[in-house]
Protein backbone atom coordinates (compact mmCIF):
# COMPACT_ATOMS: atom_id res chain seq x y z
CA UNK A 1 0.00 0.00 0.00
CA UNK A 2 1.42 3.56 -0.86
CA UNK A 3 1.98 6.29 1.45
CA UNK A 4 -0.74 8.38 -0.66
CA UNK A 5 -3.21 5.24 0.17
CA UNK A 6 -2.74 5.17 3.75
CA UNK A 7 -3.37 8.97 4.60
CA UNK A 8 -6.68 8.46 2.42
CA UNK A 9 -7.83 5.99 4.47
CA UNK A 10 -6.55 8.43 7.24
CA UNK A 11 -8.23 11.61 6.10
CA UNK A 12 -11.58 9.38 5.71
CA UNK A 13 -11.51 8.01 9.08
CA UNK A 14 -11.50 11.74 10.22
CA UNK A 15 -14.38 12.19 8.50
CA UNK A 16 -16.03 9.28 9.69
CA UNK A 17 -15.27 9.60 13.37
CA UNK A 18 -16.59 13.60 13.34
CA UNK A 19 -19.67 12.85 10.89
CA UNK A 20 -21.08 10.01 12.41
CA UNK A 21 -19.65 8.96 15.41
CA UNK A 22 -19.49 12.21 17.34
CA UNK A 23 -22.04 14.28 15.48
CA UNK A 24 -24.94 11.36 16.19
CA UNK A 25 -23.27 10.74 19.56
CA UNK A 26 -23.82 14.76 20.75
CA UNK A 27 -27.39 14.33 19.05
CA UNK A 28 -28.01 10.96 21.07
CA UNK A 29 -27.05 12.80 24.59
CA UNK A 30 -29.25 15.78 23.91
CA UNK A 31 -32.34 13.14 23.48
CA UNK A 32 -31.86 11.67 27.32
CA UNK A 33 -32.94 14.69 28.68
CA UNK A 34 -36.58 13.34 27.63
CA UNK A 35 -37.69 10.70 30.46
CA UNK A 36 -39.45 9.17 28.11
CA UNK A 37 -36.19 7.99 26.33
CA UNK A 38 -35.71 5.68 29.69
CA UNK A 39 -37.76 2.78 31.89
CA UNK A 40 -35.52 2.98 35.42
CA UNK A 41 -36.17 0.52 37.39
CA UNK A 42 -38.01 2.13 40.79
CA UNK A 43 -36.81 -0.38 43.27
CA UNK A 44 -33.16 0.56 42.30
CA UNK A 45 -33.38 4.17 40.84
CA UNK A 46 -32.76 5.91 44.04
CA UNK A 47 -29.89 3.37 45.57
CA UNK A 48 -27.96 3.82 42.08
CA UNK A 49 -28.12 7.84 42.78
CA UNK A 50 -27.08 7.65 46.14
CA UNK A 51 -24.46 4.53 45.77
CA UNK A 52 -22.70 6.31 43.02
CA UNK A 53 -23.54 10.07 43.85
CA UNK A 54 -23.83 10.39 47.74
CA UNK A 55 -27.40 11.13 47.49
CA UNK A 56 -30.39 10.57 45.50
CA UNK A 57 -31.69 14.11 44.71
CA UNK A 58 -33.19 14.46 41.59
CA UNK A 59 -29.88 15.38 39.47
CA UNK A 60 -28.13 12.38 40.95
CA UNK A 61 -30.59 10.31 39.80
CA UNK A 62 -30.46 11.97 36.31
CA UNK A 63 -26.80 11.21 36.50
CA UNK A 64 -27.31 7.34 37.18
CA UNK A 65 -29.51 6.97 33.82
CA UNK A 66 -27.84 9.33 31.57
CA UNK A 67 -24.04 8.31 32.56
CA UNK A 68 -23.87 4.66 31.38
CA UNK A 69 -25.90 5.25 28.49
CA UNK A 70 -24.14 8.09 27.49
CA UNK A 71 -21.20 6.74 28.13
CA UNK A 72 -21.57 2.90 27.33
CA UNK A 73 -24.11 1.48 25.49
CA UNK A 74 -25.12 4.89 23.26
CA UNK A 75 -21.68 5.27 21.98
CA UNK A 76 -21.07 1.55 21.25
CA UNK A 77 -24.35 0.91 19.55
CA UNK A 78 -24.13 4.18 17.24
CA UNK A 79 -20.23 2.95 16.02
CA UNK A 80 -21.71 -0.66 15.84
CA UNK A 81 -24.27 0.66 13.21
CA UNK A 82 -22.45 2.71 11.38
CA UNK A 83 -20.05 -0.48 10.63
CA UNK A 84 -21.08 -0.92 6.83
CA UNK A 85 -20.48 2.95 6.68
CA UNK A 86 -17.06 2.74 7.63
CA UNK A 87 -16.58 -0.27 5.52
CA UNK A 88 -18.28 1.50 2.11
CA UNK A 89 -16.74 5.09 3.09
CA UNK A 90 -12.89 4.91 5.07
CA UNK A 91 -12.15 1.28 3.28
CA UNK A 92 -14.17 2.11 -0.06
CA UNK A 93 -10.67 1.23 -1.67
CA UNK A 94 -11.34 -2.64 -0.49
CA UNK A 95 -14.95 -2.84 -1.15
CA UNK A 96 -16.05 -6.94 -1.93
CA UNK A 97 -18.47 -7.41 -4.62
CA UNK A 98 -18.83 -11.37 -3.34
CA UNK A 99 -22.18 -10.98 -1.09
CA UNK A 100 -21.71 -11.47 2.68
CA UNK A 101 -18.21 -9.87 2.51
CA UNK A 102 -17.09 -6.78 3.31
CA UNK A 103 -13.72 -6.40 2.07
CA UNK A 104 -10.96 -7.96 -0.12
CA UNK A 105 -7.24 -7.29 0.50
CA UNK A 106 -4.33 -8.74 -0.27
CA UNK A 107 -2.46 -10.15 3.05
CA UNK A 108 0.85 -7.90 3.16
CA UNK A 109 2.30 -10.25 5.67
CA UNK A 110 1.53 -13.56 3.47
CA UNK A 111 0.81 -12.41 0.19
CA UNK A 112 -2.49 -13.57 0.13
CA UNK A 113 -5.87 -12.56 -1.13
CA UNK A 114 -8.52 -12.52 1.96
CA UNK A 115 -12.17 -12.41 1.90
CA UNK A 116 -12.57 -10.60 5.19
CA UNK A 117 -15.92 -9.65 6.98
CA UNK A 118 -15.54 -6.59 9.47
CA UNK A 119 -16.97 -6.46 12.86
CA UNK A 120 -15.90 -3.53 15.11
CA UNK A 121 -14.73 -4.99 18.47
CA UNK A 122 -13.47 -8.49 20.26
CA UNK A 123 -16.56 -8.55 22.31
CA UNK A 124 -19.19 -7.57 19.07
CA UNK A 125 -20.95 -10.60 18.02
CA UNK A 126 -23.21 -13.03 19.47
CA UNK A 127 -23.70 -16.68 18.69
CA UNK A 128 -25.66 -16.59 15.84
CA UNK A 129 -23.36 -14.09 14.16
CA UNK A 130 -21.44 -17.77 14.18
CA UNK A 131 -23.59 -19.50 11.94
CA UNK A 132 -24.00 -16.56 9.98
CA UNK A 133 -20.35 -15.75 9.07
CA UNK A 134 -19.70 -19.44 8.62
CA UNK A 135 -22.26 -19.67 6.31
CA UNK A 136 -21.12 -16.75 3.99
CA UNK A 137 -17.56 -18.33 4.19
CA UNK A 138 -19.02 -21.29 3.17
CA UNK A 139 -20.81 -19.77 0.23
CA UNK A 140 -17.32 -18.36 -1.39
CA UNK A 141 -15.79 -21.98 -0.67
CA UNK A 142 -19.09 -23.05 -2.98
CA UNK A 143 -18.45 -20.21 -5.24
CA UNK A 144 -14.94 -20.92 -5.58
CA UNK A 145 -14.95 -24.52 -6.81
CA UNK A 146 -17.69 -23.74 -9.14
CA UNK A 147 -15.83 -20.76 -10.57
CA UNK A 148 -11.93 -23.11 -10.35
CA UNK A 149 -9.93 -20.17 -8.22
CA UNK A 150 -6.66 -21.64 -7.97
CA UNK A 151 -5.15 -21.17 -4.39
CA UNK A 152 -7.78 -20.35 -2.85
CA UNK A 153 -7.51 -21.91 0.60
CA UNK A 154 -11.48 -20.80 2.82
CA UNK A 155 -9.37 -22.14 5.74
CA UNK A 156 -6.98 -19.06 5.38
CA UNK A 157 -8.34 -16.94 2.72
CA UNK A 158 -11.65 -16.76 4.76
CA UNK A 159 -11.39 -14.20 7.91
CA UNK A 160 -12.96 -11.93 10.27
CA UNK A 161 -11.11 -8.28 11.03
CA UNK A 162 -12.28 -6.72 14.22
CA UNK A 163 -11.21 -3.06 14.40
CA UNK A 164 -9.91 -2.88 17.49
CA UNK A 165 -8.34 -4.97 20.74
CA UNK A 166 -6.24 -7.76 20.95
CA UNK A 167 -6.39 -11.33 20.26
CA UNK A 168 -6.08 -12.08 23.59
CA UNK A 169 -9.31 -9.78 24.49
CA UNK A 170 -11.51 -11.78 21.81
CA UNK A 171 -15.19 -13.34 22.82
CA UNK A 172 -15.72 -16.70 22.92
CA UNK A 173 -17.74 -16.19 20.10
CA UNK A 174 -14.49 -14.85 17.85
CA UNK A 175 -12.93 -18.19 19.37
CA UNK A 176 -15.14 -20.49 18.08
CA UNK A 177 -14.94 -18.76 14.59
CA UNK A 178 -11.27 -18.59 15.17
CA UNK A 179 -11.45 -22.64 14.92
CA UNK A 180 -11.93 -22.58 11.53
CA UNK A 181 -10.93 -19.18 10.31
CA UNK A 182 -8.82 -16.86 11.12
CA UNK A 183 -9.72 -13.83 13.32
CA UNK A 184 -7.40 -10.46 13.15
CA UNK A 185 -7.79 -8.13 15.50
CA UNK A 186 -6.84 -4.48 16.09
CA UNK A 187 -3.02 -3.82 15.20
CA UNK A 188 -2.84 -7.20 13.76
CA UNK A 189 -5.60 -6.73 11.44
CA UNK A 190 -4.68 -3.16 10.30
CA UNK A 191 -0.79 -4.61 9.79
CA UNK A 192 -2.19 -7.54 7.17
CA UNK A 193 -4.18 -4.84 5.47
CA UNK A 194 -1.50 -1.40 5.30
CA UNK A 195 1.73 -3.51 6.10
CA UNK A 196 2.24 -0.27 8.48
CA UNK A 197 2.93 -1.29 11.81
CA UNK A 198 1.54 2.06 13.45
CA UNK A 199 -0.73 2.53 11.13
CA UNK A 200 -3.40 1.30 14.05
CA UNK A 201 -2.16 4.20 16.47
CA UNK A 202 -2.19 6.52 13.70
CA UNK A 203 -6.44 5.72 13.10
CA UNK A 204 -6.32 6.09 16.89
CA UNK A 205 -4.78 9.21 16.70
CA UNK A 206 -7.49 10.28 14.28
CA UNK A 207 -10.01 10.06 16.67
CA UNK A 208 -8.47 12.15 19.32
CA UNK A 209 -7.70 15.05 16.45
CA UNK A 210 -11.38 15.00 15.90
CA UNK A 211 -12.17 15.10 19.68
CA UNK A 212 -9.42 17.85 19.94
CA UNK A 213 -11.58 19.77 17.55
CA UNK A 214 -14.63 19.92 19.77
CA UNK A 215 -15.90 23.33 21.20
CA UNK A 216 -16.69 23.24 25.22
CA UNK A 217 -19.77 20.89 24.80
CA UNK A 218 -22.42 20.59 28.11
CA UNK A 219 -24.44 18.15 26.07
CA UNK A 220 -24.47 15.69 29.06
CA UNK A 221 -25.06 18.22 32.04
CA UNK A 222 -27.54 19.95 29.85
CA UNK A 223 -29.00 16.32 29.33
CA UNK A 224 -28.65 15.91 33.36
CA UNK A 225 -30.19 19.19 34.45
CA UNK A 226 -32.99 18.96 31.67
CA UNK A 227 -33.90 15.34 33.08
CA UNK A 228 -33.23 16.33 36.62
CA UNK A 229 -36.07 19.01 36.05
CA UNK A 230 -38.74 16.14 34.90
CA UNK A 231 -38.09 13.64 37.37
Amino acid sequence: MTVEQKSNILSKAKDFFSNKIIRNHLAKIREMGDPKQFTPNPFLQRYLAKVAFGSDSPTNMARAMIYPRALGTSINTIFGTHMQTFCTSVLEGFASTTSGIDIEFVDQIDGRRKYCQIKSGPNTINKDDITTIRDHFRDIRNLARTNRLEGFNPDIDCVVGVLYGTSDDLSGMYRQIAEKNPVFCGQEFWLRLTGDENFYQELIDCMSECVDKIENNNAINEAINDLAAKL
